[in-house]
């Protein structure tokens, strides 16, 4: 029987949190955020996409200036 699948939650929590106090020492404060904490988005300079609609669905205003974004979805044709 694999052991690993037997592993107490517990440890996998510590595991857990020593990846992410390790990411915040290397990244900075902020690098990694939960959906449930409700924290506050801090304000950030944006650049409007153009689009109202995603700008809102953002979030933020328009994509968050000095930070990599990623734009992704099916390839299609513009015939």
């Amino acid at each position: 029987m694999d052991d690993k699948k037997n592993a107490p939650s517990s440890d996998k929590s510590k595991a857990l949190a020593a990846a992410l106090a390790q990411i915040e020492k290397q990244f900075g404060k902020g690098s990694v955020m939960r959906m449930e904490d409700g924290a506050v988005v801090e304000e950030v300079q944006v650049v409007s996409t153009g689009s109202l609609g995603l700008d809102i669905a953002l979030g933020v205003g328009g994509l968050p200036r000095g930070r990599i974004v990623e734009i992704y979805g099916p390839e299609s044709n513009d015939c």
